[in-house]
């Protein structure tokens, strides 16, 4: 057997410039080691040194700021914080409803809805949507189909829907279509009481009317308050005060009665189309305490439709326009003659139909079959000669006195909006000629407006006090309890009770015998005076076939109470006077008050 040969102990050889060299070069290689190793030290130190410099300046820059942000800065951005978190809110509140003295409604704050369209969102075809919209908004499919076409989105069909016809349309459950609630304000009565009520714009603003005047009364405070809002944006209604979405219950309530209103208007509107007149009104006052029952203008406007009226019709014109009131006025001055003493109620004139004042010749508008004529016979035939005599009695400058303590040259207080100042000429000019006076005792050369020569005929009616018309009763709950009166200014005396009385006996044969046969009633008295004034012209004199008829009737005349003024602007026709056009309005107004405001037949009267 083949044995291996043992391990053979490898031969050293010694060689003294290897072994150096070798030595040289472990050297050099822990010398190059101990090198690298302190130079890395080195710079790790330095990187730690400049980690430890960016992170020492970087929290000092933090503690800086978070100084700045808690300490410095700290209330402002709080405050700012919470109001990112707090939003106030108003809520809308309706108007309060205009009720007339019987409780019907004329004005009301109701939900109506804008619909829009938006045809990239339907989802059913446009001719189809058109046609079942077509019978709910009562409008042309084929015109609802165009409107379709011709925009993609935002379509504005109808701004003011009411409520039931927005269930409909809810109801067809048609995607593309919009509903956006809003309050609409409402006047069921339309144009009935326009003159009164007034309306509001756009912006939910009084423009006209009590709607107007009455904007403290009308427009409710609404409580703001503010609520905090969560990160989602939702608001936190635990944080809402109780009952800050309550309203209450109060309503305006007004002296108006939309019953005589009516039967006023139909009787006005049926005298102007038989004259061919301009314009009209009517007014009715109780003159115990200045109330309207009835103040009607002709032509008027419809409030839910403003938009679209005459903007000269939103000022009442029997508030805001001046007119010289002629033979209404001839009772005033008889009690401004009969206060003062210069006449007594059976003095008695000389008429012959004409006299000479300075340089003018004044006229009657009809001749008088009777030369001497009693005061009431002036009164009956609207005797200007009569009434030019009467006042001639009385220096012109107590004349002006009276005229200025009667309210002339003053604006009437009313709660009415844009009345108007009337017109009296200076206290020199009026004394420069005795034609002013004696032009003014048959009511020309002054002008004032309708309400203020009711207000005036009131002083005659209810034993001589001035009181201040007025529309609003007050404000009214649900339950009829009163929560508001207006504070009304105190009544001024002008005439004694007896020159009252003894005016209205005058007046009243102007009913039973003169002009003013037109409004007799049967069973009761009436005292009246007619009225056929020249309308004056913006440059000066008269315009020629201008008049403006008129009649004032007071009634009950043993005991009077109610003041009926009826004008009639601009009739045409060779009839058209006081006692022909504007005494049967008065009548069939005084007809309709007997009953409503139950007025016991006169005794002794058939």
């Amino acid at each position: 057997m083949y044995k291996f040969p043992s391990r053979v102990k490898a031969k050293t050889y010694h060689n003294p410039v290897l072994k150096k060299q070798q030595k040289d070069y472990r050297q050099d290689s822990r010398n190059r080691f101990s090198t690298n190793t302190q130079s890395q030290i080195s710079n790790t130190r330095e990187r730690l040194f400049v980690v430890w410099c960016i992170l020492m300046v970087a929290g000092l820059g933090l503690a800086i700021n978070l100084y700045q942000l808690q300490i410095v800065q700290g209330t402002k951005l709080t405050k700012k914080a919470r109001n990112q978190q707090m939003v106030t809110l108003r809520p809308f509140t309706p108007r309060r409803m205009v009720v007339d003295r019987n409780n019907h409604v004329l004005a009301l704050d109701r939900i109506v809805y804008t619909l829009y369209a938006h045809p990239q969102l339907f989802q059913k075809s446009q001719e189809e949507i058109a046609q079942r919209l077509a019978v709910i908004l009562n409008k042309n499919a084929d015109e609802l189909g165009k409107i379709f076409q011709g925009q993609k989105t935002g379509i504005l069909l109808d701004s003011a829907v009411p409520e039931e016809i927005a269930t409909q349309i809810t109801a067809l459950h048609l995607n593309g279509l919009e509903l956006t609630q809003k309050y609409l304000r409402f006047y069921p009565q339309e144009d009935l009481t326009a003159d009164v009520v007034g309306y509001i714009n756009t912006e939910r603003q009084g423009q006209a009317g009590v709607e107007y005047s009455q904007e403290n009364l009308l427009a409710r405070s609404a409580q703001t308050i503010k609520l905090r809002r969560e990160g989602n944006g939702a608001l936190l209604s635990d944080d809402a005060p109780v009952g800050f979405l309550s309203v209450d219950d109060l309503q305006l309530q007004l002296t108006i009665d939309s019953r005589i209103q009516r039967i006023a208007r139909t009787a006005l509107k049926q005298q102007m189309e038989k004259f061919g007149a301009k314009r009209g009104a009517v007014i009715v006052m109780d003159a115990l305490d200045g109330s309207l029952l009835a103040l009607v203008s002709v032509p008027s406007y419809n409030p839910n439709q403003y938009s679209k009226a005459d903007i000269s019709l939103f000022k009442n014109w029997t508030i805001a326009d001046l007119y010289e009131p002629g033979s209404t006025f001839k009772p005033l001055n008889v009690a401004i003659a009969l206060e003062t003493g210069v006449i007594k109620p059976d003095d008695v004139f000389d008429d012959p139909g004409f006299m000479r004042v300075a340089d003018r010749i004044i006229k009657n508008a009809e001749q008088n079959s009777d030369r001497i004529i009693n005061i009431a016979q002036i009164l009956q035939h609207s005797s200007n000669v009569g009434m030019v005599k009467i006042m001639q009695r009385l220096p012109p400058s107590i004349y002006y006195q009276w005229l200025q303590r009667l309210g002339l040259g003053e604006s009437i207080n009313t709660d009415l909006p844009f009345a108007v100042s009337s017109q009296l000429k200076s206290q020199e000019k009026f004394r420069a000629s005795p034609i002013e006076a004696a032009t003014a005792s048959f009511g020309q050369g002054f002008s004032l407006t309708p309400l203020q020569l009711v207000q005036l005929q009131g002083a005659l009616a209810n034993g001589g006090k001035l009181v201040t018309p007025h529309v609003v009763k007050g404000l009214i709950d649900s339950q009829g309890q009163m929560h508001y009166l207006p504070t009304l200014p105190t009544p001024r005396q002008i005439f004694s009770p007896m020159t009252t009385q003894q005016v209205i006996q005058m007046m009243e044969t102007v009913v039973e015998k003169g002009t003013g046969k037109a409004s007799k009633i049967a069973g009761y008295r009436i005292a009246g005076k007619t009225g056929t004034a020249q309308k004056a012209s913006s440059t000066g004199g008269y315009k020629r076939g201008a008049y403006i008829t008129s009649f004032l009737g007071i009634l009950p005349a043993e005991s009077p109470r109610y003041v009926v003024l009826a004008l009639v602007d601009e009739p045409k026709g060779a009839n058209a006077y006081g006692g022909t056009v504007a005494a049967p309005i008065a009548q069939s107004v005084i007809s309709a008050l007997i009953p409503l405001e139950q007025i016991s037949p006169s005794p002794g009267v058939k």
